[in-house]
């Protein structure tokens, strides 16, 4: 897939640059876009496209939030993006969320994630993953240069991810300039060294400022000092298989946000224990959401 060259607007200069000391920021995963609204949730939250776009009235943001693309259920169910929003479709959906929920940090863009399985099912290779993830990018930063849309670095190997960054690179991306770089397709191995292994060589091309999708108290607690902030929500499955909590009326708190918001103090508590440093959910980053 050839991608087009483009001279990208830094989103450091696009919507402010936070410090680098500031502690990991920890983003709860939720199926239920009206948390949001909730006074008892002040927490950061991470929803995804795919429920917020079915909102003909949108909820009203009580807490800070980022904007999940949707991307590894449409390329798992699908094998391509062909059934999601076009990136038209996706800016002014972004646009819209902006403007009337509220605290919107950050979007992640279209991006094509490189786990076997995905592979498998688009029958593409990782480095065609990564130019329809940079092309991607670059279409929605000419879309709509002014939007939070972070960049994302994909790919399997240590070497991969290093290899991707050099494809912004090539189409005039300066991704030690952005506010926030995503690193996709680590979540289901966030155990392991290997993803250590990746987030510090990103730090030494100059990307200190990372986000791990689907990172959880495993990852957090190997290695939180190299993420600026993470997201997830194996609270709801781990929840499913458990009785639910004392004076719960529901048959599983899958979707309960007293449940996800003490896993997200415990999370808080594997990332304070890990970086010996005091963990908040983000002050820099709600400044970018006010």
């Amino acid at each position: 897939m050839t991608v087009s060259t483009l001279t990208v607007v830094p989103q450091a200069s696009a919507w402010g640059t936070a410090p680098c000391a500031e502690p990991t920021s920890f983003y709860l995963g939720t199926h239920m876009p009206h948390w949001l609204t909730l006074p008892t949730v002040r927490v950061p939250l991470f929803v995804s496209d795919r429920r917020l776009r079915r909102y003909r009235t949108l909820p009203h943001a009580n807490t800070m939030w980022a904007l999940d693309s949707g991307g590894f259920t449409e390329l798992s169910r699908y094998g391509t993006w062909d059934h999601g929003p076009t990136p038209t479709a996706y800016v002014a959906q972004i646009r819209r969320y902006r403007d009337q929920i509220g605290r919107l940090a950050w979007a992640a863009p279209q991006d094509w994630m490189c786990e076997p399985a995905i592979l498998a099912k688009t029958r593409l290779t990782i480095a065609d993953h990564q130019d329809r993830t940079v092309a991607n990018y670059l279409r929605l930063r000419e879309l709509a240069p002014e939007l939070p849309i972070i960049p994302v670095v994909q790919g399997w190997s240590t070497g991969d991810y290093l290899r991707c960054v050099d494809r912004y690179t090539a189409h005039g991306v300066d991704l030690t300039q952005s506010a926030l770089v995503g690193v996709g397709s680590v979540c289901r191995r966030q155990s392991t060294n290997q993803v250590k292994d990746i987030l510090t060589a990103l730090h030494r091309t100059g990307l200190t400022r990372l986000h791990g999708f689907g990172v959880k108290t495993l990852g957090l607690a190997r290695y939180a000092e190299l993420l600026t902030s993470a997201d997830s929500m194996a609270w709801s499955r781990e929840a499913r298989n458990r009785p639910p909590l004392p004076g719960c009326r529901h048959r599983s708190c899958a979707n309960c946000p007293r449940y996800g918001i003490q896993w997200h103090g415990t999370v808080l508590a594997t990332i304070d224990h890990a970086t010996a440093r005091p963990t908040l959910f983000g002050p820099s980053l709600a400044g970018w959401a006010a």
